[in-house]
């Protein structure tokens, strides 16, 4: 009996496709900010579209939001403060943040409201009840957000919010290189958050933050985001955990050693803002 044949090596498959999978604007950064700029708010009583972050602790939601006002800005930023060292959540008070363009006068029409991080303990980060308080617009400016719940009787209650204090896109930030890890706590609790959103037709995004951190390829290039297999299987995991379709799923890389912003983070970062604001609008839109 002769000896048997050996099997020929199976080389493992390419870790991206041969074309991006979803057309980028690559170079056209300026075209993105004045288009952002130039938004027109659909309901003439309302001056700010108003748009809330929520996720699990260390994410990247305040990273988020200085990264945008990086990008109009032209140079790094940190409005909103960011703790890299204690791995619990950082932000305390509700507060509104206002994206400004390079001239510091010029306000645009869309507000970012951070909250406190998501955690298992109930003990600990964000209440659920409360975000979607928030979303409702019943929680004032300045609230001290602790674990427990904000009450009907407390001065940081809202009993009559105006259309101008309701949410109109909330923005679930997750981490790509933590996506597979999540605590399956914090999922529940981003369900229930999603499940009251959807009661009150308020439409839902994903941004899906530290790409760079999840695939070696995008680490060296970032305009090969598209074409990475481990990006997409990154979205569609947290398409899967949360039920968000792929087209609201927008992956990017936040602004956190840099010390000059960069034109592809930024129209990733601008690409990603388009979306969340002109489905916001739809939603004002739907309630004229």
């Amino acid at each position: 009996m002769g000896a048997a044949e050996s099997k020929p090596i199976e080389e493992p498959p390419p870790p991206q496709y041969d074309q991006p999978w979803r057309s980028t604007p690559w170079g056209k950064r300026e075209n993105l900010r004045k288009d952002l700029k130039g938004f027109q708010v659909s309901n003439p009583n309302i001056k700010h579209v108003r748009i809330l972050l929520a996720g699990e602790v260390g994410a990247g939601k305040s990273s988020f939001i200085n990264s945008i006002n990086s990008a109009f800005q032209g140079r790094i930023t940190g409005d909103a403060l960011v703790d890299a060292t204690s791995g619990t959540t950082f932000t305390k008070t509700y507060r509104t943040y206002y994206i400004r363009g390079e001239e510091h006068t010029d306000i645009l029409p869309f507000v970012f409201n951070d909250f406190m991080g998501l955690e298992a303990q109930d003990s600990r980060g964000a209440h659920t009840e409360d975000i979607v308080k928030a979303l409702q617009g019943l929680l004032k400016e300045g609230c001290k957000l602790t674990p427990s719940p904000v009450s009907g009787e407390d001065t940081a209650y809202r009993s009559d919010p105006s259309l101008q204090d309701q949410t109109y896109c909330l923005v679930y930030i997750m981490a790509a290189d933590n996506v597979s890890r999540m605590n399956p706590d914090v999922i529940k609790k981003m369900k229930n958050i999603r499940a009251s959103a959807s009661e009150l037709d308020i439409p839902q995004v994903v941004i899906m933050t530290r790409v760079d951190e999840a695939c070696p390829l995008v680490n060296k290039h970032l305009r090969r985001v598209y074409t990475s297999k481990k990006i997409k299987e990154k979205m569609q995991e947290c398409s899967n955990l949360l039920g968000v379709p792929m087209n609201y799923i927008f992956p990017v890389k936040n602004y956190h050693e840099e010390i000059d912003t960069d034109d592809d983070t930024d129209v990733l970062i601008l690409r990603a803002l388009t979306q969340i604001v002109q489905t916001a609008n739809d939603k004002l839109v739907r309630s004229l």
